[in-house]
């Protein structure tokens, strides 16, 4: 089998995977009581990246992710998604956040990898949300030449 051929069947495989942790996901939430918006946007979040952001280059489960949410939020999506903002990307890590203390709470990965995703987001946040304005202000130059 080629190479390829066997990164999609591993896509479809993590992708039918990510779907059982989304609705685990989607319930564990509505046990604390959210608003339906709320958790709607937290698994919107979630899906996008561990579907599109962690199958992109390369077919990764959803707890490899722990360890890329800073390439994620300070690179990845800031260039791919349309919808890239500094509060989106304070949705987005405290989505991605909610989501691995998800899955430490059902014994889905271990404390320690919590707590560096979690001092992660707490350091890193200014540093993507400055790549987010640099990257608005260069878009905003470029429109300027016309």
């Amino acid at each position: 089998m080629d190479a390829y051929k066997q990164y999609e069947e591993d896509c479809t495989k993590i992708k039918k995977a990510n779907q059982v942790l989304l609705t685990d996901f989607e319930t564990w939430l509505r046990s604390f009581g959210l608003a339906s918006k709320t958790i709607v946007q937290h698994i919107a979040n979630v899906d996008f990246f561990i579907n599109e952001y962690l199958l992109y280059e390369d077919a990764m489960e959803a707890i490899e992710g722990v360890y890329r949410v800073s390439m994620y939020l300070g690179d990845w999506f800031i260039r791919k998604a349309m919808w890239a903002s500094p509060s989106s990307i304070r949705s987005n890590a405290a989505s991605i956040k909610k989501f691995y203390a998800f899955m430490l709470a059902k014994g889905l990965m271990e404390q320690q990898s919590f707590d560096i995703l979690a001092q992660t987001i707490k350091e890193d946040m200014p540093t993507w949300l400055a790549q987010m304005q640099r990257y608005l202000q260069e878009e905003y130059e470029m429109d300027d030449d016309y």
